[in-house]
């Protein structure tokens, strides 16, 4: 068969080539990617819809457009509406010929992905930055003709001390009619005691806020009750942007490259987070216009992607940020579906890559009040480390890749039903079991029927180091060549790979194997992330941290003993070893519940010492050293006592999070509502 067309899609993350003439749907049969045609491929249920993506792709040295593909089919008229997506095409009528970079819609998708990022409970004092207040004014007369806002202005200043407000454009345009309609009793919303963002006619005690966190490979929202801090509707997503790049560096390329590249990246990223606030208000059963204020954190490449910020130098050394500051935006200069007269907050960023997503983790997890020496890993396809105690404060990013997402593995996929997720190997044997997400049990049993698809993150970080400790490859990350098993056998290509699950044990016909290249792309995301470890307990002269805490969604879901085993993390006792989920969400949810963690973020986005990894001079020495399983040299004596039965069980970490502490009812002169 020749080579034919370079085929990516997204946001699966698989790619290949495929022969000219075949349909995106043969396509994406080819190279594991489910798309639903639920008419058998009658070309007659729609279900199928897919868009092309147009643009160069350096990352992937191609141009994709849709002249790629053949003419569009009037029977495709039928699905499709081209005056709202003249990019998209049904799957199964669109031939190629050409090179393609495909998005699969949500809707469109045969295995969804399982994303995982709930809200927990944190200990906030509620002191939103938008209030509310009651006012009941004096109606002009003819002895009193003062202006509707100077007369409103003056009651919040006499019942509230709120001296020297201001008002938004388009609420001013409807004060008069709103105190008319409410007889003169109406509910005024200040931002920062600076600025009535709405005026509401009655008594309105509801009010809402929204916390974001944007990250490069998956979006998390939590809607927020303004007076009590609950968390009322939760949505999340893949980053749309995933389409035009999975890691930063690909999507700043595309942005650099292409003449709408910001454009569309930004479009991208405010179309999905429309979606978001259409799916949390309609879990709490309110209207968008009920959300006062959005607070979003996310790397320095998010943020500015976000905020539709000219990216480029962030691309370029030494890679400054447009402003370190926090940045308030009005929703409606954004096309953000939330009260245009509101507010959008972006918390501080630190540096060129360490972004408002690394000072929310901060200001969620305090290690800036601690004695003992944190290190915080806040794992994803942009890895942050933060390392220090109330002396000193480190940070640093570390390019991890898309590998821990599943991406750039032969087998690797998202996290969605089928994909396997934990992997045990037996030492002696070499027989393998495994779990799938949506399997309650492990599959045990060779060549029984099974559901597993292909590898995700954690799946495949159980996988290597399971094959490291079970003699299968070396320290090196090579192959045992002296070990015989009929699960390590040669490739295609001829190279050695290692059979986890057999082709009758999967859904998708074909042997599910680790090959070289995937256990090396593993070694270059934890190698990064451990070189910034070591370099940064270096400059703080300590040889090891007290306590290590795993961040991000996907840092609850990894083996911290596999994590160890690996060397994605230093050595530490097992049960200093925590995972607290989404501290960045968590971060955004306190900087929209309180006003005083904003004055704090930006205070230590400003204290933490930033520390640039590509211009240490030991950076290239000890990243290769970082890549071996576990480490070149360095020991890991506590690792060792641990899996030798001599060290202490982990233990469940202390509970420090207490229900959120109620704000009061809105404020109302005399004492409260009535």
């Amino acid at each position: 068969m020749e080579q034919g067309f370079q085929v990516i899609f997204q946001p699966a993350g698989r790619r290949g080539f495929v022969p000219a003439g075949k349909t995106i749907l043969d396509a994406a049969r080819q190279l594991g990617v489910e798309i639903e045609a639920i008419c058998g491929e009658k070309r007659t249920c729609g279900k199928c819809k897919v868009k092309v993506q147009e643009g160069f792709f350096e990352r992937y040295g191609i141009e994709s457009k849709i002249d790629n593909t053949s003419a569009f089919h009037a029977v495709e008229a039928n699905f499709i509406n081209r005056d709202e997506c003249n990019m998209c095409r049904l799957s199964c009528y669109a031939e190629i010929f050409g090179d393609l970079v495909v998005f699969v819609p949500e809707e469109s998708r045969g295995g969804k992905q399982v994303i995982r990022k709930s809200a927990k409970q944190i200990n906030i004092a509620i002191d939103p930055a938008v209030r509310k207040y009651a006012v009941q004014l004096t109606p002009p007369t003819l002895h009193d003709t003062q202006g509707d806002f100077e007369r409103l202005a003056a009651e919040m200043a006499n019942s509230y001390g709120l001296d020297d407000l201001t008002i938004d454009f388009q609420i001013l345009r409807t004060l008069p009619r709103v105190l008319r309609e409410g007889n003169w009793q109406a509910t005024v919303s200040v931002w920062l005691n600076y600025e009535i963002i709405q005026v509401e006619p009655g008594f309105v005690e509801t009010g809402y806020g929204l916390a974001v966190d944007i990250g490069t490979t998956t979006v998390a929202g939590f809607l927020c009750d303004l007076r009590t801090g609950n968390v009322v509707g939760t949505a999340s997503m893949m980053n749309p942007q995933v389409t035009y790049g999975e890691d930063v560096l690909s999507r700043l390329t595309y942005a650099m490259t292409n003449d709408d590249g910001l454009d569309k990246l930004h479009r991208a990223i405010i179309e999905g987070l429309n979606q978001i606030v259409t799916s949390v208000c309609e879990e709490a059963r309110i209207r968008p216009g009920e959300i006062y204020e959005a607070v979003l954190v996310g790397n320095t490449a998010m943020h500015h992607l976000f905020l539709g910020i000219y990216p480029n130098e962030l691309g370029l050394s030494p890679y400054p940020p447009a402003s370190h500051k926090g940045t308030n935006v009005k929703p409606r200069e954004l096309g953000l579906n939330i009260l245009p007269s509101g507010n959008v907050y972006v918390l501080p960023i630190e540096a060129g890559f360490v972004g408002a997503d690394n000072v929310a983790v901060l200001i969620a997890e305090e290690p800036y009040t601690q004695d003992e020496n944190w290190l915080i890993i806040d794992i994803g396809t942009n890895g942050e480390l933060i390392l220090g105690n109330r002396e000193k404060l480190l940070s640093c990013s570390c390019a991890t890749g898309p590998a821990f997402e599943g991406a750039s593995i032969k087998f690797g996929m998202r996290a969605a039903p089928g994909a396997i997720e934990k992997v045990k190997i037996d030492p002696k044997t070499h027989e393998v079991t495994w779990k799938a997400i949506g399997d309650k049990t492990w599959h045990r049993a060779a060549h029984a029927p099974g559901t597993a698809r292909g590898i995700c993150g954690s799946g495949i970080i159980d996988a290597v180091a399971e094959m490291y400790r079970a003699g299968v490859i070396l320290k090196s990350g090579a192959f045992n060549r002296a070990l015989t098993t009929p699960r390590l056998r040669p490739g295609a290509n001829g190279k050695l790979e290692f059979v986890l699950a057999w082709a009758d044990e999967t859904v998708i016909g074909q042997d599910i194997t680790v090959i070289g290249h995937d256990v090396r792309q593993i070694q270059l995301a934890k190698g990064a992330m451990y070189t910034g470890a070591k370099l940064m307990m270096q400059k703080l002269g300590i040889t090891k941290p007290d306590k290590i805490i795993l961040a991000g969604a996907f840092g609850s879901y990894i083996d911290k003993t596999k994590a160890m085993i690996l060397g994605m993390i230093p050595d530490c006792e097992m049960e200093n070893v925590y995972a607290v989920g989404n501290a960045a969400g968590d971060g955004a949810r306190m900087a929209l519940l309180n006003r005083t963690k904003r004055e704090e973020a930006e205070r230590m986005a400003r204290e933490v010492e930033y520390v640039e990894l590509s211009a240490h001079e030991d950076f290239e020495q000890e990243f290769t050293r970082s890549m071996h399983l576990p480490h070149m040299t360095d020991a890991f004596p506590l690792l060792d006592q641990y899996l030798n039965g001599n060290g202490r069980k982990p233990e469940a970490r202390p509970a420090s999070h207490a229900k959120t502490k109620p704000a009061p009812a809105i404020a109302a002169p005399g004492g409260g509502l009535t």
